[in-house]
Protein backbone atom coordinates (compact mmCIF):
# COMPACT_ATOMS: atom_id res chain seq x y z
CA UNK A 1 0.00 0.00 0.00
CA UNK A 2 2.85 2.39 0.80
CA UNK A 3 4.18 1.94 -2.73
CA UNK A 4 0.92 2.85 -4.43
CA UNK A 5 1.18 5.90 -6.73
CA UNK A 6 -2.33 7.02 -5.79
CA UNK A 7 -4.88 7.12 -2.98
CA UNK A 8 -8.68 7.16 -3.09
CA UNK A 9 -10.93 9.64 -1.29
CA UNK A 10 -14.65 8.86 -1.07
CA UNK A 11 -17.53 10.84 0.44
CA UNK A 12 -20.33 8.92 2.15
CA UNK A 13 -23.69 9.36 3.81
CA UNK A 14 -25.82 6.25 4.35
CA UNK A 15 -24.15 4.40 1.49
CA UNK A 16 -24.35 0.80 2.71
CA UNK A 17 -26.09 -0.04 -0.57
CA UNK A 18 -23.28 1.34 -2.74
CA UNK A 19 -20.02 1.37 -0.79
CA UNK A 20 -19.23 -2.38 -0.93
CA UNK A 21 -19.70 -2.28 -4.69
CA UNK A 22 -17.17 0.54 -5.06
CA UNK A 23 -14.63 -0.81 -2.58
CA UNK A 24 -14.73 -4.24 -4.18
CA UNK A 25 -14.00 -2.66 -7.56
CA UNK A 26 -10.76 -1.05 -6.30
CA UNK A 27 -9.66 -3.56 -3.66
CA UNK A 28 -7.10 -5.29 -5.89
CA UNK A 29 -5.27 -2.01 -6.50
CA UNK A 30 -3.96 -2.04 -2.90
CA UNK A 31 -4.19 1.74 -2.64
CA UNK A 32 -4.91 3.75 0.53
CA UNK A 33 -8.60 4.60 0.90
CA UNK A 34 -9.85 7.63 2.85
CA UNK A 35 -13.56 8.01 3.54
CA UNK A 36 -15.17 11.20 4.80
CA UNK A 37 -18.58 10.47 6.26
CA UNK A 38 -21.21 13.06 7.13
CA UNK A 39 -23.12 11.19 9.82
CA UNK A 40 -24.36 7.90 8.39
CA UNK A 41 -26.93 6.08 10.50
CA UNK A 42 -26.68 2.78 8.62
CA UNK A 43 -23.71 0.37 8.30
CA UNK A 44 -21.60 2.62 6.04
CA UNK A 45 -18.84 3.24 8.58
CA UNK A 46 -18.73 -0.45 9.58
CA UNK A 47 -18.30 -1.41 5.92
CA UNK A 48 -15.53 1.17 5.45
CA UNK A 49 -13.68 -0.13 8.51
CA UNK A 50 -14.06 -3.71 7.35
CA UNK A 51 -12.32 -2.82 4.09
CA UNK A 52 -9.49 -1.13 5.98
CA UNK A 53 -10.32 2.44 4.99
CA UNK A 54 -9.31 5.46 7.05
CA UNK A 55 -12.60 7.05 8.12
CA UNK A 56 -13.38 10.48 9.52
CA UNK A 57 -16.44 12.67 10.01
CA UNK A 58 -17.34 16.16 8.87
CA UNK A 59 -20.75 17.86 8.94
CA UNK A 60 -22.17 18.29 5.45
CA UNK A 61 -22.90 21.72 3.95
CA UNK A 62 -22.64 21.03 0.23
CA UNK A 63 -20.60 18.74 -2.00
CA UNK A 64 -17.92 21.22 -3.13
CA UNK A 65 -17.16 22.28 0.45
CA UNK A 66 -17.20 18.67 1.67
CA UNK A 67 -14.64 17.79 -0.98
CA UNK A 68 -12.55 20.82 -0.03
CA UNK A 69 -12.45 19.62 3.57
CA UNK A 70 -11.56 16.06 2.54
CA UNK A 71 -8.69 17.20 0.32
CA UNK A 72 -7.18 19.40 3.01
CA UNK A 73 -7.95 17.19 6.01
CA UNK A 74 -6.65 13.76 5.05
CA UNK A 75 -2.90 13.18 5.10
CA UNK A 76 -2.44 11.76 1.59
CA UNK A 77 1.19 10.89 0.89
CA UNK A 78 0.87 9.29 -2.55
CA UNK A 79 1.79 11.36 -5.65
CA UNK A 80 -1.77 11.21 -7.01
CA UNK A 81 -5.27 11.42 -5.51
CA UNK A 82 -8.44 9.90 -6.97
CA UNK A 83 -11.81 11.26 -5.81
CA UNK A 84 -14.88 9.07 -6.33
CA UNK A 85 -18.51 9.22 -5.30
CA UNK A 86 -19.85 6.29 -3.30
CA UNK A 87 -22.34 5.35 -6.02
CA UNK A 88 -19.59 4.96 -8.61
CA UNK A 89 -17.70 1.83 -9.62
CA UNK A 90 -14.33 1.43 -11.33
CA UNK A 91 -14.92 -0.62 -14.47
CA UNK A 92 -12.38 -3.14 -15.89
CA UNK A 93 -10.84 -0.77 -18.47
CA UNK A 94 -10.09 1.85 -15.82
CA UNK A 95 -8.98 -0.79 -13.35
CA UNK A 96 -6.44 -2.04 -15.92
CA UNK A 97 -5.08 1.49 -16.42
CA UNK A 98 -4.77 2.07 -12.69
CA UNK A 99 -3.24 -1.35 -12.02
CA UNK A 100 -0.43 -0.59 -14.49
CA UNK A 101 -0.19 3.12 -13.61
CA UNK A 102 3.29 4.50 -12.98
CA UNK A 103 3.92 8.09 -12.00
CA UNK A 104 6.99 8.29 -14.25
CA UNK A 105 4.89 7.41 -17.31
CA UNK A 106 2.91 10.65 -17.02
CA UNK A 107 4.49 13.83 -18.47
CA UNK A 108 5.76 16.11 -15.73
CA UNK A 109 3.51 19.01 -16.75
CA UNK A 110 0.30 16.93 -16.57
CA UNK A 111 -1.53 17.59 -13.31
CA UNK A 112 -4.92 15.94 -13.84
CA UNK A 113 -6.57 13.00 -15.57
CA UNK A 114 -10.17 12.84 -16.78
CA UNK A 115 -12.14 9.60 -16.44
CA UNK A 116 -15.14 8.75 -18.62
CA UNK A 117 -18.44 8.27 -16.78
CA UNK A 118 -21.21 5.88 -17.78
CA UNK A 119 -24.41 7.06 -16.08
CA UNK A 120 -27.14 4.50 -15.29
CA UNK A 121 -30.76 5.23 -14.43
CA UNK A 122 -33.18 2.47 -13.40
CA UNK A 123 -30.68 -0.09 -14.64
CA UNK A 124 -30.33 1.54 -18.07
CA UNK A 125 -27.12 3.07 -19.41
CA UNK A 126 -28.04 6.62 -20.49
CA UNK A 127 -25.88 6.67 -23.58
CA UNK A 128 -27.46 9.52 -25.54
CA UNK A 129 -28.69 13.05 -24.96
CA UNK A 130 -25.15 14.33 -24.46
CA UNK A 131 -24.60 12.06 -21.47
CA UNK A 132 -21.84 9.96 -23.00
CA UNK A 133 -18.98 10.41 -23.28
CA UNK A 134 -18.86 12.42 -20.06
CA UNK A 135 -15.34 13.34 -18.99
CA UNK A 136 -14.80 14.11 -15.30
CA UNK A 137 -11.57 15.24 -13.65
CA UNK A 138 -11.24 12.58 -10.98
CA UNK A 139 -7.48 12.06 -10.62
CA UNK A 140 -4.90 14.74 -9.97
CA UNK A 141 -1.55 15.35 -8.37
CA UNK A 142 -1.83 15.43 -4.60
CA UNK A 143 -1.78 18.94 -3.18
CA UNK A 144 -2.43 20.54 -6.56
CA UNK A 145 -6.02 19.63 -7.40
CA UNK A 146 -8.73 21.41 -5.42
CA UNK A 147 -12.52 21.59 -5.18
CA UNK A 148 -14.32 24.43 -6.93
CA UNK A 149 -16.27 25.95 -4.03
CA UNK A 150 -17.74 28.60 -6.33
CA UNK A 151 -20.17 25.87 -7.31
CA UNK A 152 -23.12 25.35 -4.99
CA UNK A 153 -24.36 21.96 -6.16
CA UNK A 154 -22.19 20.39 -8.87
CA UNK A 155 -18.80 19.42 -7.54
CA UNK A 156 -15.83 19.87 -9.83
CA UNK A 157 -12.11 19.54 -9.29
CA UNK A 158 -9.63 22.01 -10.73
CA UNK A 159 -5.92 21.91 -11.53
CA UNK A 160 -3.96 24.92 -12.81
CA UNK A 161 -1.86 22.89 -15.25
CA UNK A 162 -2.36 20.46 -18.12
CA UNK A 163 -4.76 17.54 -18.12
CA UNK A 164 -5.21 14.38 -20.17
CA UNK A 165 -8.29 12.29 -20.93
CA UNK A 166 -8.58 8.54 -20.55
CA UNK A 167 -11.41 7.92 -22.99
CA UNK A 168 -11.58 4.26 -21.92
CA UNK A 169 -11.10 5.08 -18.24
CA UNK A 170 -14.68 4.15 -17.42
CA UNK A 171 -16.45 4.68 -14.14
CA UNK A 172 -20.02 3.49 -13.77
CA UNK A 173 -22.34 5.76 -11.83
CA UNK A 174 -25.61 4.25 -10.66
CA UNK A 175 -27.50 5.47 -7.62
CA UNK A 176 -29.78 2.57 -6.75
CA UNK A 177 -31.79 4.75 -4.38
CA UNK A 178 -32.97 6.70 -7.42
CA UNK A 179 -34.82 3.64 -8.71
CA UNK A 180 -37.60 4.96 -6.46
CA UNK A 181 -38.72 8.09 -8.27
CA UNK A 182 -39.95 9.74 -5.07
CA UNK A 183 -36.35 9.71 -3.80
CA UNK A 184 -35.11 11.21 -7.07
CA UNK A 185 -37.70 13.99 -6.95
CA UNK A 186 -37.01 14.84 -3.29
CA UNK A 187 -33.27 14.92 -3.95
CA UNK A 188 -33.55 17.12 -7.03
CA UNK A 189 -36.03 19.44 -5.38
CA UNK A 190 -33.31 20.08 -2.80
CA UNK A 191 -30.73 20.49 -5.55
CA UNK A 192 -32.95 23.02 -7.32
CA UNK A 193 -32.79 25.25 -4.22
CA UNK A 194 -29.01 25.17 -4.35
CA UNK A 195 -28.82 25.82 -8.09
CA UNK A 196 -31.33 28.66 -7.99
CA UNK A 197 -29.40 30.28 -5.15
CA UNK A 198 -26.15 29.89 -7.07
CA UNK A 199 -27.53 31.48 -10.23
CA UNK A 200 -29.00 34.40 -8.30
CA UNK A 201 -25.67 35.00 -6.59
CA UNK A 202 -23.82 34.80 -9.90
CA UNK A 203 -26.12 37.45 -11.37
CA UNK A 204 -25.21 39.64 -8.39
CA UNK A 205 -21.50 39.02 -8.92
CA UNK A 206 -21.15 37.23 -5.59
CA UNK A 207 -19.59 34.10 -7.12
CA UNK A 208 -16.58 33.76 -9.35
CA UNK A 209 -15.41 31.12 -11.82
CA UNK A 210 -12.63 28.70 -10.97
CA UNK A 211 -12.59 27.24 -14.49
CA UNK A 212 -12.05 29.34 -17.59
CA UNK A 213 -15.08 29.64 -19.84
CA UNK A 214 -13.60 28.43 -23.11
CA UNK A 215 -15.30 26.47 -25.89
CA UNK A 216 -12.05 24.91 -27.11
CA UNK A 217 -10.64 24.15 -23.67
CA UNK A 218 -10.80 21.17 -21.33
CA UNK A 219 -14.11 19.36 -20.71
CA UNK A 220 -14.74 21.50 -17.62
CA UNK A 221 -13.87 24.72 -19.46
CA UNK A 222 -16.37 23.83 -22.19
CA UNK A 223 -19.03 23.14 -19.55
CA UNK A 224 -18.32 26.52 -17.92
CA UNK A 225 -18.70 28.16 -21.34
CA UNK A 226 -22.01 26.39 -21.95
CA UNK A 227 -23.33 27.25 -18.48
CA UNK A 228 -22.55 30.91 -19.15
CA UNK A 229 -24.71 30.78 -22.29
CA UNK A 230 -27.45 28.99 -20.33
CA UNK A 231 -27.59 31.75 -17.72
CA UNK A 232 -28.09 34.35 -20.45
CA UNK A 233 -31.19 32.61 -21.83
CA UNK A 234 -34.69 33.69 -20.70
CA UNK A 235 -36.29 31.87 -17.79
CA UNK A 236 -38.95 29.25 -18.63
CA UNK A 237 -37.88 29.20 -22.30
CA UNK A 238 -34.50 27.58 -21.75
CA UNK A 239 -35.81 24.30 -20.23
CA UNK A 240 -37.87 23.71 -23.39
CA UNK A 241 -34.87 24.51 -25.63
CA UNK A 242 -32.56 22.27 -23.62
CA UNK A 243 -34.93 19.32 -23.58
CA UNK A 244 -35.54 19.57 -27.34
CA UNK A 245 -31.80 19.75 -27.97
CA UNK A 246 -31.07 16.86 -25.67
CA UNK A 247 -33.92 14.51 -26.50
CA UNK A 248 -34.14 15.02 -30.25
CA UNK A 249 -30.93 16.64 -31.55
CA UNK A 250 -28.66 14.60 -29.25
CA UNK A 251 -30.81 11.47 -29.78
CA UNK A 252 -31.96 11.03 -26.19
CA UNK A 253 -35.03 9.20 -27.50
CA UNK A 254 -32.75 6.24 -28.29
CA UNK A 255 -32.37 5.59 -24.55
CA UNK A 256 -35.82 4.00 -24.46
CA UNK A 257 -38.45 4.27 -21.73
CA UNK A 258 -35.92 4.78 -18.94
CA UNK A 259 -34.26 7.47 -21.04
CA UNK A 260 -37.57 9.22 -21.60
CA UNK A 261 -38.18 9.37 -17.85
CA UNK A 262 -34.63 10.53 -17.17
CA UNK A 263 -34.40 13.19 -19.89
CA UNK A 264 -37.83 14.64 -19.08
CA UNK A 265 -37.14 14.80 -15.35
CA UNK A 266 -33.47 15.78 -15.39
CA UNK A 267 -33.40 17.76 -18.63
CA UNK A 268 -36.72 19.57 -18.34
CA UNK A 269 -38.57 19.26 -15.00
CA UNK A 270 -35.51 19.96 -12.86
CA UNK A 271 -34.44 22.95 -15.00
CA UNK A 272 -37.99 24.33 -15.02
CA UNK A 273 -38.17 24.02 -11.23
CA UNK A 274 -34.94 26.01 -10.88
CA UNK A 275 -36.40 28.74 -13.10
CA UNK A 276 -39.58 28.87 -10.99
CA UNK A 277 -37.53 29.37 -7.83
CA UNK A 278 -35.42 32.10 -9.44
CA UNK A 279 -38.62 33.81 -10.65
CA UNK A 280 -40.16 33.58 -7.16
CA UNK A 281 -37.07 35.25 -5.72
CA UNK A 282 -37.24 38.05 -8.29
CA UNK A 283 -40.93 38.57 -7.57
CA UNK A 284 -40.31 38.76 -3.84
CA UNK A 285 -37.63 41.39 -4.39
CA UNK A 286 -39.99 43.44 -6.56
CA UNK A 287 -42.64 43.20 -3.86
CA UNK A 288 -40.17 44.33 -1.19
CA UNK A 289 -39.09 47.27 -3.35
CA UNK A 290 -42.71 48.24 -3.96
CA UNK A 291 -43.50 48.06 -0.24
CA UNK A 292 -40.53 50.31 0.58
CA UNK A 293 -41.58 52.86 -2.00
CA UNK A 294 -45.17 52.84 -0.67
CA UNK A 295 -43.96 53.41 2.88
CA UNK A 296 -42.30 56.66 1.75
CA UNK A 297 -45.68 58.25 0.98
Amino acid sequence: MDNSPFSFIILTFNEEMHLPRLLNSIQGLHAPVFILDSGSSDHTVDIANRFGAIVDYHAFENHPKQWEFALTHFHVTTPWTICLDADQVVLPELYHRLYHFKNEDIPEDVQGIYFNRKNYFKGKWIKHGGYFPKYMLKMFKTGIGYSDTDENMDHRFVVPGKTIIWKDGYIKEENLKENHISYWITKHNRYSDLLAQEEIERKKGLRGYAARRWLNGSPDERIAYQKNIWRSLPLFIRPFLYFFYRYFFRLGFLDGREGLIFHVLQGFWFRFLVDVKIWEFMQSKKSEKSDKQSSLF
